[in-house]
């Protein structure tokens, strides 16, 4: 029997459509607005959302008041908001979800972030397939605007902000938020490290604030109920608020499900996505979309938050949960992810351009049946140097990767004394072979045999 859950962010999802602008409204839409503009001051509105340890909703959890301090305070110029909806990671889905329930709660929540950093102007930053997502945004925007709610002067204050649709040119690495905003300038979107924070130095060399839209939607609420009431909302100590868990997958009601943060891993699966799909057993999880590690099944009850995911050293990502079921092949699935991962690398740097390959090919020999021993250990060493990176990319492929080696090494092993996939998948098609003593032969067809040492 499920309880019923307090639904902050998709209250009006019973409506089964987005709601409009007046349905949103008469549930306390735009309240908070109101009650900000012209009323608090922007540094007040900061030391709330810092008092409510909002932390970022995208993947790496960093606390929105924080990132937000970093904007100089005697910078005078423009300052830009990026709404961070590029979403292409493999089984992550709730930000699509969020724009179709409420259009108008990520407005609000984006110009109340622009009213606390002093922003003028905020891009809302899509990913290519969810077309009706941003046409739907811009309707709505367009409605905002005419209740005058955007532009300049907002509800007759000071306060000018206006927003607009940005559409991804499709590439994973756009995520990524110093690369995304390259891709909004017009540049290659790959990442860029050291020099001045984009809080400093951003979008147009200004000062930019990239936050997740879940991290962003969650604004109107903690400032119309307070700081205390948000933490309130959590099932751990640690944690603060709600948390969209999309789950996909071998279970009996694959959804996205608006639950206190900290629920364990278990009770969302068992409970709020219905148990496993008929004949179907849990074998293992991944817990927050692609770049995470696998989660087996002595894991299950681990509550899913920051800190408490930290301690079981796995990590809570985007919560998109995917659960695998006994009678598939991990070895497989992670192949899968690697080839995503490898097709999406921006290739500007050597570990993820060249490692991502590598790993590839290694896999692809062990899943047809053609691994060795060596190979586990050659995977470790592969995976330790995407620590060496660039950016998060490199890492965050290698993350199921190490799940595998970590909890799933016998399998691995079965396709190797085995020699072929112990779950009867049918060999890769193979595009070069690995050995320990020289790099990976890429072409059409595999290495010659008499030229192969394997």
């Amino acid at each position: 029997m499920q309880v019923s859950l307090p639904q902050v962010l998709l209250a009006n999802r019973p409506l089964g459509r987005p709601a409009t602008f007046e349905e949103y409204r008469s549930g306390g839409g735009y309240r908070a607005l109101a009650d900000t503009v012209g009323k608090r001051t922007p540094a007040e509105v900061l030391d709330m959302v810092l008092a409510a340890d909002l932390r970022g909703r995208g993947g790496a959890g960093f606390p929105a008041g924080r990132k937000w301090q970093g904007i100089p305070a005697d910078y005078v110029g423009p300052r830009y908001v990026v709404v961070n909806t590029d979403e292409m990671e493999p089984g992550t889905f709730k930000d699509r979800i969020l724009v179709n329930v409420d259009p108008h709660l990520v407005i609000e929540g984006i110009l109340l972030c622009a009213y606390a950093v002093g922003a003028e102007l905020g891009i809302f930053f899509i990913r290519p397939s969810y077309e009706s997502d941003a046409v739907l945004l811009e309707r709505e925007l367009a409605v905002a605007r005419a209740n005058g709610l955007l532009g300049k002067n907002i509800l007759g204050s000071d306060f000018s902000c206006d927003i607009h649709v940005h559409r991804s040119a499709g590439r994973y690495i756009c995520g990524e938020a110093s690369a995304q905003i390259k891709a909004i300038s017009g540049l290659r979107p790959n990442p860029r490290k050291g020099g001045p924070r984009m809080s400093v130095k951003g979008l147009w060399d200004r000062p930019t604030i990239v936050n997740n839209l879940e991290t962003l939607a969650n604004l109107p609420g903690i400032l119309r109920n307070g700081p205390d009431w948000f933490k309130s909302l959590a099932r751990t100590a640690t944690g603060s608020g709600t948390k969209l868990y999309s789950v996909s997958g071998k279970v009996a009601r694959p959804d996205c499900f608006e639950l206190p943060i900290g629920t364990p891993l278990r009770e969302i699966i068992f409970e709020h996505a219905g148990g496993m799909a008929p004949g179907k057993t849990f074998k293992a999880a991944i817990p927050g979309g692609a770049s995470t590690g696998y989660m087996p099944e002595a894991l299950l009850d681990t509550p899913m938050d920051f800190d408490a995911m930290r301690a079981a050293g796995q990590r809570l990502g985007t919560a998109s949960i995917m659960v695998f079921a006994t009678d598939t092949c991990l070895v497989a699935a992670t192949l899968n992810l690697i080839e995503f991962f490898t097709r999406e690398s921006c290739g500007w740097c050597t570990p993820c351009r060249e490692g991502l390959p590598y790993v590839r090919e290694l896999l692809r020999l062990i899943e047809g049946g053609e691994g060795k021993e060596a190979y586990l250990g050659m995977l470790r060493e592969m995976c330790a140097a995407m620590a060496h990176a660039y950016c998060a990319f490199a890492p965050g492929a290698a993350a199921p990767v190490l799940g595998l080696l970590d909890h799933f090494e016998d399998e691995m092993r079965a396709h190797i004394t085995e020699k072929r996939c112990p779950f009867g998948n049918p060999p890769p098609a193979l595009r070069g072979r690995a050995c320990g003593t020289r790099p990976i032969v890429f072409g059409p067809t595999p290495c010659p045999e008499d030229a192969c040492p394997i």
